[in-house]
C-alpha cells in the first residue's frame, strides 16, 4: 500500500474486489485487507449469471472469466450405476430482457476471485493477505479502523470510508452492532468440495438423486481437472477430513472411494438465510455476504453481492470525487436490501426443491426465467425521476435497468447501447430530441430510428454508471437538478 486510502474493503472476495476494481477505475484510492493469509482456494460460487457477466464485463474481467470458464453442462441422470438420460437445469428465458450473456457462465470462484484481484492490481490498488481487521471508531470525517497482522503486531488505519465485504461472520458488521434479522432455520446441513474422480465424463453434471441418505452431484469445473461435489449431508464438520469425502461419494454412487484420487478444498455448513438490519452506519458501508447470507440456491449469493458493489461504487465516486452530498450513500441500502431480500426468497425456494429431473423443461425454463437476475430494477429509489404520463407498466421507466438494444450511432454506424454505456460514466440519451448542453463528463448520444428508439420512446433518459435509467424525462428541466443531486457542477445554462 502506497500513500492514503479513500476507501478500506474489508475482505477480498468477489464483493470485495469487484467493489474496488469499480473505485480504482473512478480515480478513487482503495485497498483490500483479508485476514485469510492466502487467496479463497475453492470453487464454491461458480456460476455467474447474466447480469453479473454484464456488471464483470464493464469492470474489464469478462474476456478472461469467458476464457477461463465454460456454459453449464447438461445433467446426467444416474440410477443403480446405469445413465438414465441427461436434462437441463436450466433453459434460457425467452422472454428475458435482451443481453449479448443469455445465459449463465461457470467459473470456479478462486479463479473469479484471481481475476478481479489481478484486475485491481494492474489498476494500481493494493491487496493485503494475512491482515485481520479487528475494530473500528469513526468521526464524522473519518473512520479508524485497527489492523492485526500475523506477527501480533497492530496498526491503525484511518480512512474517509470502510466497506465490510468481510462475509456472512462479518467482524465489521459486528463492530457496528447491526443485527441480522433471520429467516428459514430448518435448512438441512450441506457438503461442497473440489474433489478429482476418475471413470467419470467432463461433459456432464452428474447426479444421483435417489442415493441413500440424499442427492449428490458431481460438476465438472471448466479450466481444471476437478469436480465441484455438493450434497446434503448430516456431517456438521467445517472441514471434513478426505476419507469422510470418499466415503460419502462411495455411499451414494456407484464409484468406489478409490475412484477419488484427490480432495482438495471442502467445506460443511448449515445453510441459513438473513439480512443485515442496515446496509449503512455512518461512513461505514456493508455488501456482500456480510449484509445478506444466502443458501446456495439458483446460484445467487455471489451474483447479488457483486451487483452490490456496482452499485455502491459509482455512489462512492461520486461522493469522495465529485463532492455529491454524503446523503447520495442512503440510497445504496434504499435499493440493495429489497433486492437482498427478494434475492434471500428465491434462494431458500429453490433449495428447497432441489435438482430433479422429473421437473422437465418446464421447471428449466423457469429457473432460467427467475435466476438471470436482469430485470431487477429500482423504480422506487429516490434515484429514480420519472416525468412521463401515461405509461405502459411494460415499459421501460427510470429505476430499471437500460435495455441492451443496437443504437445507431453518428457515423452511421450500429452499436449495442452497453457498448456505449461501458466506462464509471453518466450517458445521456436524447431520444428523438436534440441533445441538452452537460458537464463534460457526461456523454451524450442522440438517438433515433433504432430499435433502442423504438423501445425507450421520446425523450431524454440520463444512464446512471450502473447501467440502470436514473431520470426519464421530456423536460429538460428536470435534468439539471438530477444532476445537482448526484454530484454534479451543473453550467447555468443548462
Amino acid at each position: 500500500m502506497h500513500g492514503a486510502v479513500d476507501v478500506l474493503v474489508v475482505g477480498a472476495g468477489p464483493t470485495g474486489l469487484a467493489l474496488a476494481c469499480d473505485l480504482a477505475r473512478r480515480g478513487v484510492r482503495a485497498h483490500v485487507v483479508e485476514a485469510a493469509a492466502r487467496p479463497f482456494p475453492g470453487s464454491r460460487g461458480k456460476g455467474l449469471q447474466p447480469r453479473t457477466q454484464e456488471v464483470l464485463d464493464d469492470l474489464g474481467v469478462m474476456a478472461a472469466l469467458q476464457a477461463a470458464g465454460g456454459p453449464f453442462p447438461p445433467m446426467q441422470t444416474w440410477r443403480d450405476g446405469r445413465r438414465q438420460g441427461e436434462w437441463r437445469l436450466i433453459e434460457q428465458d425467452p422472454d428475458a430482457p435482451a443481453s449479448r450473456y443469455p445465459g449463465p457462465w461457470m467459473v470456479p470462484q478462486w479463479r473469479t476471485q484471481e481475476i478481479l484481484r489481478d484486475r485491481f492490481l494492474a489498476l494500481g490498488g493494493s491487496v493485503e493477505y494475512g491482515t485481520r481487521f479487528t475494530s473500528l471508531h469513526q468521526t464524522d470525517r473519518h473512520v479508524l479502523a485497527e489492523l492485526a497482522h500475523p506477527d501480533g503486531s497492530r496498526r491503525t488505519l484511518t480512512v474517509p470510508y470502510l466497506v465490510g465485504a468481510d462475509g456472512g461472520r462479518s467482524t465489521v458488521r459486528e463492530s457496528l452492532g447491526v443485527a441480522m434479522k433471520g429467516g428459514a432455520d430448518d435448512l438441512r446441513p450441506s457438503l461442497v468440495a473440489d474433489v478429482r474422480v476418475r471413470d467419470l465424463d467432463r461433459d456432464h453434471w452428474h447426479i444421483w438423486p435417489d442415493a441413500p441418505g440424499g442427492p449428490l452431484l458431481l460438476c465438472p469445473l471448466p479450466g481444471t481437472d476437478d469436480f465441484q461435489l455438493s450434497a446434503r449431508t448430516d456431517i456438521e464438520d467445517p472441514e471434513p477430513a478426505p476419507e469422510a469425502v470418499r466415503a460419502l461419494i462411495a455411499a451414494r454412487t456407484h464409484l468406489p472411494a478409490d475412484a477419488v484420487t484427490d480432495v482438495g478444498w471442502v467445506s460443511g455448513y448449515r445453510p441459513r438465510t438473513a439480512l443485515a438490519e442496515r446496509f449503512r452506519e455512518g461512513r461505514v458501508l456493508l455488501a456482500g455476504d456480510a449484509a445478506h447470507v444466502h443458501p446456495p440456491g439458483g446460484g445467487q449469493g455471489l451474483n447479488i453481492g457483486v451487483q452490490d458493489a456496482y452499485n455502491l461504487g459509482w455512489k462512492l465516486g461520486q461522493v469522495i470525487r465529485h463532492h455529491a452530498p454524503p446523503a447520495l450513500l442512503d440510497s445504496y441500502e434504499a435499493e440493495r436490501q429489497p433486492a437482498a431480500a427478494a434475492v434471500l426468497e428465491l434462494s431458500t425456494r429453490l433449495y428447497r426443491a432441489g435438482r430433479r429431473p422429473e421437473g422437465g423443461s418446464a421447471e428449466a425454463r423457469e429457473r432460467g426465467r427467475v435466476t438471470h437476475q436482469l430485470s431487477a430494477h429500482y423504480r422506487d429509489s429516490t434515484l429514480s425521476t420519472e416525468t412521463r404520463e401515461r405509461l405502459s407498466p411494460a415499459a421501460a421507466q427510470a429505476g430499471d435497468r437500460a435495455p441492451d438494444l443496437p443504437c445507431a450511432t453518428p457515423d452511421g454506424g450500429t452499436r449495442r447501447l452497453f457498448e456505449l454505456l461501458k466506462g464509471p460514466h453518466f450517458t445521456l440519451l436524447a431520444v428523438g430530441c436534440p441533445p441538452p448542453g452537460t458537464p463534460s463528463d457526461i456523454r451524450t448520444h442522440q438517438v433515433t430510428d433504432c430499435p433502442l428508439a423504438d423501445e425507450l420512446g421520446r425523450g431524454l433518459f440520463l444512464i446512471r454508471p450502473d447501467g440502470h435509467i436514473g431520470l426519464a424525462t421530456r423536460d429538460p428541466a428536470y435534468l439539471a437538478r438530477y444532476l445537482a443531486k448526484v454530484g454534479f457542477q451543473v453550467p447555468a445554462a443548462l
